[in-house]
């Protein structure tokens, strides 16, 4: 009985000592900026209107933008190049108040993300040049 007794008391003391081992939101969230900065990516649509131009040839494509996501043909044989860039940004805010005895509480948490999109198409003529360019964003 004096052991059940003795636990119950220390069991809520060792939740709240356990619970500042997990990782808070904010660092959750810094992770995902940095993968949506995408460090190395070239894709953009600075690059593509600065860059991209009629008559350029696939490889010139290639080493500005890298490989496109899919490559599909039409019925000349003409290539469509599409690129698909989705990235999300995230932003974490906490506020810190009293909690019991001498711990901190952050349970006053609010994160919100928003969801970008870029969809690059590049379509080539017969002789595998620039004939045509689009692009889109999107932002949810």
């Amino acid at each position: 009985m004096k052991k059940s007794t003795l636990a119950l008391m220390f069991t809520p003391f060792l939740l709240m000592t356990l619970s500042g081992c997990y990782p808070t939101p904010l660092a959750d969230q810094q992770k995902d900026l940095n993968a949506a900065k995408g460090e190395g990516d070239n894709l953009s649509i600075a690059k593509v209107q600065k860059e991209i131009h009629v008559g350029m040839s696939s490889s010139d494509v290639v080493s500005i933008l890298g490989s496109p996501n899919m490559v599909t043909t039409d019925d000349k044989r003409r290539e469509s190049w599409v690129y698909d860039k989705v990235s999300t940004e995230g932003l974490a805010s906490t506020s810190t108040g009293r909690g019991f005895l001498w711990f901190p509480s952050d349970r006053n948490a609010t994160v919100s993300r928003t969801q970008k999109t870029l969809t690059i198409v590049i379509k080539f003529d017969e002789k595998g040049m620039v004939r045509d360019f689009a692009y889109n964003t999107s932002k949810f």
